[in-house]
This record gives C-alpha cells, sequence and structure tokens, in this order.
C-alpha cells in the first residue's frame, strides 16, 4: 500500500480538497491524507518545517514560504479564485449590502461584526480605514480564532454580520448568505498551491497538483463558491 501524499491547506478550500482528494485517490489509487487548519497556523507548521508534500494556501503565503525556501516557487500552481462574503444569521432581517453605500451602512449599524484572520481579514479591515469608520467600529469588531470560521459566530448569535471567504459560509445550517461584496469594495484571494520542498515525493505531488488545476475540477471549484483560474 502506498503512504498517503501529506496535503495541508488553509480552511477557505477544505470542502473543496476534502472532494477533489477523495476524488483523486479513487481514480489514481493515490492515497492523500489531507488536513485543513487556519491558514496562519499552516503557514507557521510549514515554516517551522513540518513534513508536508504539498502546501496550499493564499497566493502571497505561498510566495513567503518560497523565499524562506520551504516551498519549491518553480511548482506553484494558482488553483482558484475567492471572493469574501458577507452574511448574516438566518432568522435576522437582511440588509441591502448590494453597493458600497449600502454595504457601509449595513457595517455601521451592525452592534456585533464578525471577521477572519489571515488576507480577507486584513483587507477588511483596510476597507473599514479607507472608509474612515475604523475607530467608530472599536469594540464591535470580533475577529474568529485561526481555524474557526465565522459562520459558526453567527449561528450562535454572537455577531450580527459576518464576513469571510464565499467557500466557507456557502452550506452552513443557521446563516443566511447575503451574496459577495458589491464590485467596488470586491476582496478576491487567489488560492495557489506548491510542493513543500523536504518532500521526497516530488513526483507524486507533481501529478496531484495536475489534477487539481485539471479543467476537469473546474465544476466542483464553482460549486464550493469559487473559480478556477483557467
Amino acid at each position: 500500500m502506498n503512504e498517503p501524499l501529506r496535503l495541508l491547506s488553509s480552511m477557505a478550500t477544505r470542502a473543496l480538497f476534502d472532494e477533489l482528494t477523495t476524488a483523486y485517490s479513487q481514480r489514481s489509487g493515490m492515497p492523500v491524507a489531507f488536513e485543513a487548519v487556519g491558514g496562519v497556523e499552516a503557514a507557521r507548521r510549514v515554516a517551522a518545517g513540518e513534513s508536508f508534500d504539498i502546501v496550499a494556501l493564499a497566493s502571497d503565503a505561498i510566495d513567503r514560504l518560497a523565499e524562506a525556501g520551504r516551498v519549491d516557487a518553480a511548482g506553484k500552481v494558482d488553483l482558484v479564485r475567492s471572493e469574501v462574503g458577507v452574511a448574516v444569521r438566518a432568522d435576522a432581517s437582511r440588509p441591502d449590502v448590494g453597493s458600497e453605500d449600502a454595504l457601509r451602512q449595513a457595517v455601521m449599524k451592525a452592534p456585533r461584526i464578525g471577521y477572519s484572520t489571515g488576507p480577507s481579514g486584513t483587507a477588511l479591515m483596510a476597507l473599514f480605514t479607507r472608509w474612515g469608520i475604523a475607530g467608530a467600529l472599536e469594540g464591535r469588531l470580533v475577529q474568529a480564532p485561526p481555524g474557526v470560521p465565522v459562520a459558526s459566530l453567527l449561528a450562535r448569535g454572537e455577531v450580527a454580520l459576518g464576513f469571510q471567504q464565499m467557500s466557507e459560509l456557502l452550506g452552513v445550517e443557521g446563516i443566511a448568505v447575503l451574496g459577495p461584496l458589491p464590485p467596488e469594495v470586491r476582496i478576491t484571494t487567489v488560492f495557489s498551491a506548491a510542493p513543500c520542498s523536504a518532500s521526497t515525493r516530488r513526483g507524486d505531488a507533481r501529478a496531484l497538483l495536475d489534477f487539481l488545476d485539471s479543467p476537469g475540477t473546474a465544476e466542483a471549484k464553482r460549486r464550493h463558491g469559487m473559480e478556477p483560474v483557467r
């Protein structure tokens, strides 16, 4: 029996890779041990030298790991574009978020606002600063701990408005997804994957990366709230 390939990703691509690695194993006979954790934690573990064959994270995080010599920059593959979405508790009223002005008003009216760690949370805070409302929101912002979905904070009523990757909001019970952010303030993250420098199974890793990047995976990527890069 082949030893499984080890793939580590952030939570944004968890459901997608659950599906695709299962499909790949069934098709190729190669088992894949897949683990998803918060993106900050995933990057820390790879940077610390933990053994994986492939890591999938936001593109800039992969670039930083490449600069540190932890992944093979030449083997990097951009897989999906992911939009940040906004959601409320399922039984709450649903504010208009269809324009920049409407979204800003919804944010100002929300008693508590949930957001995530990682690139989407950083970009959201930059948006609030650009709007000039960061100070007014102090005490109302709740950052979900790494690996904890913003959707869970919404479902438990801990926040009234939540922002996270659409892929992490879709299909979650207890919440209503209002949609992606309006075009004027869209936050898009490219998620990429690369073979880890310490992997001794570069050929096997390349074969899995080729599958994850193949046209046949496009439908699954869209179904999980993302768009294929190619």
